[in-house]
């Protein structure tokens, strides 16, 4: 047992300190407070605690645990909220009230609750590490499949159906001699990622709903990507929508460092949504890390790799999974202060030069694997990532780190957010490199996928490049053919880009019906342009009711659009045909 020599700030200096690891959890004080052992010279640790060290003094006692901090990883995980340690916060709050005592702890699994086990491998089979040997119907939506715990292989030797906790014998496990009893959860370090099989090139479309990144700039199952953008941009919104609607078996969102109020409207929110294929409650399929600004700053970079490696426990299972965190700025924040107080080398503007590597091991955890174990199965994890530079500079270091690792940038524009175009995503800045990786996808019901898009996208950069022109001489100046352009544009900015999260038939766009408004837009260009070769004017095309109807397209929903859309294209031949012959 060591004793504390010094604190500063999250930082505590214990003495008698020798035997102990690196990343060895410890319990300080009177009041238990968790912490990590992070350096150690001769028998000196110094310990990063992840609550608040305020009252500590020299002498109280500090005393390792003996293990690694880790995540309890079984059934009841999911519609659970953990704080960045995986404290269970709400049987917390039963306890203790709203205001949490410092020190206090609750476990990650109920350990009172009984789960419906069904074996499905019988007494005499062979098993190794990650074979499915039976499941639990966590909830409606996630069927929870137990696996073999990692370093345990040998013949099953006993195993029945009924009802158990989780700390409750489930099946034993045989070999040379040596018995190992199963039960349902199991443990696992955060830093080390979970082993597997082969890694596939992530491949089909993660649909989210919106419009400008399943169409325009898509995201990949298994990808990694980053939102970037100033204050007020609407990152939070952006991920809130992903969370909701991503075409995954399970979210888990973790709130690294963000406001108090916003993981409360999440919390409050989520509580009443409801899954759009079941209709079951959404919460069935989340898991939420509400680690917020008013937390102990160290406890961020904690929480991003709890829900990582919870991620990495569903895939394992052949699940497809979605990891948002929000935002990882604030995780790069707190590295710079335990870099201050460690008086350690800064990097550019002071952050740690390990940043880079530090953010690498995060999204470098995403990916689509082929997992151990029988039977043969496929998952993947998504990661999303938000990053708050400070005034939208995206030349600031964080920012720049993320780039260099994502393959997908959503980028926020302040112009945008300032015109209320949400999502203010800019076409403009954004890329998504994984546009051959989802083709296949796109092409199995919407051909010339990638021709609509790469139309849609060389007519915002000629709007772009006719801006100019315009403030010089304005919009009566140009020819009618760069005019209709300019409409055209503007109709693929407000009526397919921008979208409303609060629009019960627009807060959700499928696939299927974003592909048909783009080409409706398309289809009307195609005709104007007609017209225009034919001899009409600029202003009979400007003012015809086909492009008032095309600006409603987005209150219809998605079960109505595709016979709503045959109507419309009907329409649009018959009215802009005759306005041709008039």
């Amino acid at each position: 047992m060591g004793k504390i020599w010094r604190v500063s700030g999250p930082l505590v200096i214990a003495n008698e300190m020798r035997g102990s690891q690196v990343y060895e959890v410890v319990e300080i004080g009177e009041d238990g407070i968790v912490g990590e052992v992070i350096g150690l010279d001769g028998d000196k640790a110094v310990i990063q605690a992840h609550e608040e060290t305020l009252g500590l003094k020299t002498g109280e006692d500090v005393r390792p645990t003996g293990k690694i901090l880790s995540v309890e990883l079984g059934p009841g995980l999911l519609g659970s909220i953990y704080d960045g340690l995986q404290k269970s916060l709400l049987p917390m709050a039963e306890k203790t009230g709203s205001f949490i005592k410092r020190g206090a702890k609750s476990p990650a699994l109920p350990r009172d609750v009984k789960w419906q086990f069904t074996p499905t491998v019988k007494v005499g089979d062979v098993v190794e590490y990650g074979d499915i040997i039976g499941t639990v119907p966590e909830t409606p939506l996630v069927e929870h499949k137990v696996m073999v715990p990692v370093g345990i292989s040998g013949t099953i030797k006993h195993i029945r159906e009924g009802e158990y906790t989780i700390e409750e014998t489930v099946a034993v496990v045989e070999k040379d001699g040596k018995t190992h009893e199963l039960t349902l959860m199991q443990e696992w370090p955060v830093r080390k990622p979970r082993p597997y099989l082969s890694r596939q090139s992530p491949s089909g479309l993660l649909t989210t709903g919106m419009r400008i990144l399943d169409y325009m700039f898509p995201l990949a199952m298994g990808g990694k990507a980053a939102i970037p953008g100033g204050f007020g941009t609407g990152k939070t919104v952006a991920q809130q929508q992903l969370v909701r609607w991503a075409d995954t078996a399970l979210n888990i969102y973790v709130g690294c460092g963000e406001r108090g109020n916003e993981m409360a409207d999440v919390l409050f929110s989520f509580r009443q949504l409801k899954e759009p294929k079941t209709g079951r409650l959404l919460q069935e399929k989340e898991i939420f890390l509400a680690n917020t600004s008013n937390m102990p700053v160290v406890a961020r970079e904690a929480s991003i790799f709890v829900g990582v490696t919870m991620a990495e426990y569903y895939r394992d299972m052949g699940y497809n999974v979605l990891l948002v965190a929000d935002s990882t700025s604030r995780w790069a924040e707190a590295m710079r202060e335990m870099g201050g107080r460690l008086e350690e080398m800064p990097g550019e503007e002071g952050f740690p030069s390990y940043m880079g590597s530090r953010l690498s091991g995060f999204y470098e955890r995403a990916g689509m694997i082929d997992c151990l174990g029988s039977p043969n199965r496929t998952g993947s994890v998504t990661v999303v990532g938000a990053v708050s530079p400070p005034g939208a500079d995206f030349s600031e270091p964080v920012t720049q780190n993320t780039l260099r690792i994502v393959d997908a940038l959503f980028a926020l524009d302040v112009g945008l957010a300032n015109k209320r175009h949400f999502p203010a995503i800019s076409w403009l800045t954004s890329y998504s490199l994984y546009v051959d990786a989802v083709k296949d996808w796109w092409n199995t019901f919407d051909r010339g996928w990638e021709e609509t898009r790469g139309a849609a996208l060389r007519i915002l950069q000629q709007e772009a490049e006719l801006e100019e022109i315009v403030r010089l001489v304005g919009p009566e100046a140009l020819p009618d053919s760069d005019k209709l352009l300019l409409l055209v544009a503007r109709m693929i900015r407000e009526d397919f880009l921008q979208q409303s999260a609060y629009s019960d038939a627009d807060t959700y766009c499928s696939p299927g019906k974003a592909g048909l408004m783009l080409k409706t837009i398309l289809k009307f260009h195609e005709l104007a342009q007609d017209m225009l070769n034919g001899g009409a004017g600029y202003e009979t095309i400007r003012t015809s009711p086909i492009v008032y109807r095309i600006a409603r397209m987005k209150e219809i929903t998605n079960d109505e659009f595709a016979e709503r859309c045959k109507e419309l294209w009907a329409e649009m031949d018959e009215t802009l045909v005759a306005r041709a012959r008039a």
